[in-house]
């Protein structure tokens, strides 16, 4: 126990110093959430993504014209980060482009445009016969991609769909994470969707005359939410209530030419079931947090509370429900704000089976007969503390990259409406930084990162570094940062009031002026972030530096 005890520090140390500098749980965990306007607090609609990809660097593509007749390049590599900022892949196609865009934020998964519509992208899996790739196929229309093109080109939810939908179709859709398909939460001020995309393999090719795609989408009532974690949630598709259904026309023949439906079975067409694979407990697990947290009574979810620090061994017992028993959406118990959203996605399963923090391993001598946690017990174990601890790994809502809550609201005017709650790295340790829908820039510090180089001026490797020094003593560490960082989000929320009031005041004078006071406005915030994880950064080295660990 003792050479365990002494290698593990030494593992803590080397954190310290950056030699293991990036978290290892970047991979493809997005959990995405949805709130109709008449379930949130405010009445603003809400879309969500965390756990996106390492290209985090945002930036704003301004509103550009073109001519009639110019095609435009369709990309692939969006994801990368290596990239320098402004190139955006290998050009693998063309397409027609449109004579007016419009201005978006710009990130590997962009998300949200001037007209607050926004999206938030969740891998999920599909069947084997249906999987396909760059070197196997000739599709070329990434999710990724196709979002773009619908943040340029669209203001609405339903035309984002219509856009994404007949791009998918025509040139092939093409998974960019693995051979994964996808789901995007789509959203406006007045309405959300989940559209979810299947791929239909290798054999397809543009003159076959066959869609390039399979595809459903399902509104989510107003006064519902809903959760995308890496899994398909639409079930039954009524294509005779428009409103809140939409389907390609190929969305049954697929199966069945498959035989993984019978038409003439009786039984009820299921989306879900007819598409994906066996189900896995990294879905099931993070649907029973969702609807057990925001509507605990409205069915007898399956119990996986920790009552012991053992019962997450005794797989035995535990509960192994098929994703079906969880709805597309649900009507929540209490309406939800963007804080309630920006919890959720910090979660980390902290009092259930699922909790990494509660593994045996982690607990020592309280030194009165006792056990205790370790002040060194974090829910993010790397793969090695993993290996080392024998802890088994649980995928949580909580993970590297970047992520945003998109708050969406009709009663304003557009760049004023909108606001991107935008996060770096870890949202666990991280702060989110409002991003009003009419700015023209963003912080320099916003723009930086190159995960292969440390830089004093990359927000996301500041963040990145307190991050990793939370390893020398993550129970005590922890709270040093939400004392630090909860004021300052709460000071960002306190003011949204004050700062809609002044835009709305100059917007109605001078649009341009409304949208230079929100950018001003904007920057200033990401510079408070810049500060305050400078801030952390000496505070946790110097309370927790090995100088002061009895080595």
């Amino acid at each position: 126990m003792k050479n365990k005890i002494t290698l593990f520090v030494f593992l803590l140390f080397c954190f310290a110093n950056f030699l293991f500098a990036q978290n290892s749980y970047h991979d493809d965990a997005c959990t995405d959430i949805v709130v109709g306007k008449s379930a949130s607090v405010d009445g603003s609609v809400i879309t969500s993504h965390t756990g996106c990809c390492a290209e985090c660097r945002v930036h704003v593509i301004p509103a550009k014209t073109f001519k009639k007749g110019e095609k435009t390049p369709v990309y692939y590599g969006l994801q990368d980060v290596k990239k320098p900022l402004g190139d955006y892949g290998e050009i693998i196609g063309h397409i027609p482009q449109v004579e007016k865009t419009l201005a978006y934020c710009h990130t590997g998964y962009p998300q949200m445009n001037e007209h607050q519509l926004a999206i938030g992208e969740s891998t999920m899996s599909q069947k084997k016969e249906l999987e396909v790739d760059r070197e196997t196929g000739v599709q070329i229309m990434t999710i990724e991609q196709a979002q773009l093109f619908a943040l340029q080109r669209c203001t609405t939810a339903r035309d984002a769909i219509k856009v994404i939908t007949s791009l998918i179709e025509k040139y092939g859709f093409l998974p960019s994470c693995g051979p994964n398909s996808e789901a995007l939460c789509i959203a406006d001020p007045n309405e959300a969707w989940v559209l979810e995309v299947f791929s239909v393999g290798k054999d397809w090719t543009l003159e076959s005359g066959k869609l390039g795609a399979i595809w459903a989408a399902q509104r989510v009532p107003d006064d519902h939410i809903a959760v995308v974690p890496n899994w398909s949630i639409i079930k039954q598709i009524d294509l005779s209530d428009p409103d809140n259904f939409m389907a390609s026309r190929n969305y049954k023949q697929v199966a069945i030419d498959y035989g993984w439906y019978d038409p003439d079975s009786g039984e009820p067409f299921i989306w879900q079931k007819v598409y994906s694979p066996i189900p896995r407990e990294w879905a099931t697990s993070r649907f029973w947090l969702f609807f057990s947290t925001f509507a605990p009574n409205y069915k007898n979810w399956p119990d996986k509370k920790l009552k012991t620090n053992y019962s997450g061994y005794d797989s035995y017992h535990q509960y192994l429900e098929d994703v079906s028993f969880y709805p597309f959406s649900v009507k929540p118990e209490r309406k939800l704000s963007v804080q309630d959203v920006i919890a959720f996605q910090r979660s980390v399963f902290a009092g259930t089976i699922y909790d990494m923090t509660a593994d045996f391993d982690w607990f020592i001598p309280d030194g009165v007969g006792g056990m205790k946690k370790s002040p060194l017990a974090t829910p993010f174990p790397t793969k090695d503390m993993r290996e080392l601890l024998d802890i088994q790994y649980r995928r949580m809502v909580s993970r590297g990259g970047y992520g945003m809550v998109a708050q969406l609201r009709n009663w304003l005017p557009d760049p004023i409406g909108g606001i991107y709650w935008f996060y770096l790295d870890n949202q666990h340790v991280s702060a989110y930084v409002p991003i009003y829908a009419g700015v023209t820039d963003v912080h320099t510090a916003y723009k930086e990162y190159d995960p292969n180089k440390f830089s004093e001026t990359s927000a996301r490797w500041l963040i990145d570094f307190v991050d990793n020094l939370l390893y020398l003593k993550w129970q005590e560490g922890i709270k040093d940062v939400r004392e630090k960082r909860d004021p300052l989000e709460q000071e960002f929320f306190d003011k949204i009031a004050e700062i809609d009031e002044k835009a709305l005041h100059l917007f109605k004078k001078n649009p341009k002026k409304a949208r230079k006071f929100l950018t001003e406005y904007t920057t200033e915030n990401m510079e408070k972030v810049v500060l305050l994880y400078k801030e952390l950064r000496e505070l946790l080295l110097t309370k927790y530096t090995n100088n002061k660990q009895r080595l």
